[in-house]
């Protein structure tokens, strides 16, 4: 069996180093065909100095310093050489190495994210669980309506909602930023009230947007399960309906569910792009999006590789759950 699971887990590290090659390559072509980058704009800004050299020399130097004259597949190897060794090269927009800036924000989104993970878990599962226990009743329908208000509302709409609702007529929040004016003269107990109040709204943001499709999903494998045979076999002896509900549905139900749980952290860094930016909070969200709209090849190509790894560590972490829960995924693999 410790051979079985061995084996498997192997499998799916070589499947995953194999994926997030591909990815790699695919997001280096797509960077190298953006219409516009900083190349560009340094050539042309540079041009227009007097006496200097003309925008195709320019463009042919700068290229030249930063690889980008070299083919598709001779760039993206050196760009794989020199990321093995952890150099990613220095962001163009911010003028400091890519690691440096990335480990400079990071700290924001994470915090975020996993506030607004544990919050997730907290109000969708039991949610969905009392949606599929009283099926059909008011509060079925209560909380499906809520999920699929979650799940139809555009980010970008729902963070405007709250800004115009928290900020803008009752003023308790601050429409942008993670401090207030008077950050700098609060002590250090103060500072973190002051940002944790400047979290509330983007962090709502990111629950609300994402407990709708967990919360359908817990729903329907709840409901599933509890028309199981096994279900009204334990129901026929007389056990109570918390055991039932809680030991015997519940259990079975967390199966399918991490496969979404797994899923949904690489979401919320992502999903941070568009609320990060929304609230001008200065988390890698926000930062990448910055190097983007700049046309920050490095700093651009860090970002979407670090969500494909996030995302492949997710789904490899979410199989070795599954083969240790469920022995036929090892045998099918």
């Amino acid at each position: 069996m410790q051979q079985s699971m061995t084996k498997y887990v192997i499998k799916r590290i070589l499947l995953s180093v194999v994926i997030l090659i591909l990815v790699a390559f695919i997001i280096y072509v797509l960077m190298r065909c953006l219409p516009t980058s900083y190349v560009e704009s340094m050539a042309q800004q540079r041009a227009t100095a007097p006496g200097s050299k003309s925008y195709e020399e320019w463009l042919e130097q700068l290229n030249a310093q930063y690889g980008l004259d070299k083919g598709i597949i001779p760039g993206f190897l050196s760009w794989c050489a020199n990321a093995l060794q952890g150099e990613f090269g220095d962001s163009w927009k911010f003028t400091v190495p890519v690691t440096e800036k990335f480990a400079e924000v990071i700290g924001v989104s994470v915090v975020m994210a996993g506030i607004s993970f544990v919050l997730e878990l907290v109000i969708a599962i039991p949610l969905g669980v009392i949606a599929a226990v009283r099926q059909y009743s008011r509060t079925d329908y209560a909380i499906t309506t809520i999920a699929l208000i979650g799940m139809s509302l555009p980010t970008f709409f729902f963070a405007a909602l709250l800004k115009l609702v928290f900020s803008v007529n009752l003023g308790w929040f601050d429409l942008t930023g993670l401090v207030g004016r008077d950050y700098a003269q609060l002590d250090a107990w103060g500072q973190f009230w002051d940002m944790a109040h400047h979290l509330v709204l983007p962090i709502a943001t990111l629950v609300i947007i994402s407990i709708g499709s967990l919360m359908r999903y817990t729903r329907t494998n709840m409901l599933e399960v509890l028309n199981a045979d096994y279900i009204r076999t334990a129901r026929a002896k007389g056990l109570s309906e918390g055991t039932v509900i809680f030991k015997h549905a519940f259990r079975n139900t967390l199966i399918p569910l991490v496969t979404i749980i797994g899923g949904s952290l690489p979401g919320l860094f992502s999903g941070a792009l568009i609320t990060e930016t929304l609230f001008s909070i200065p988390g890698i969200g926000y930062t990448s999006y910055q190097a983007m709209v700049a046309g920050d090849i490095p700093f651009s190509m860090f970002y979407m590789c670090f969500l494909a790894v996030l995302t492949l560590a997710c789904n490899l972490l979410t199989d070795i759950v599954y083969g240790l829960v469920d022995p036929r995924v090892r045998v099918a693999a």
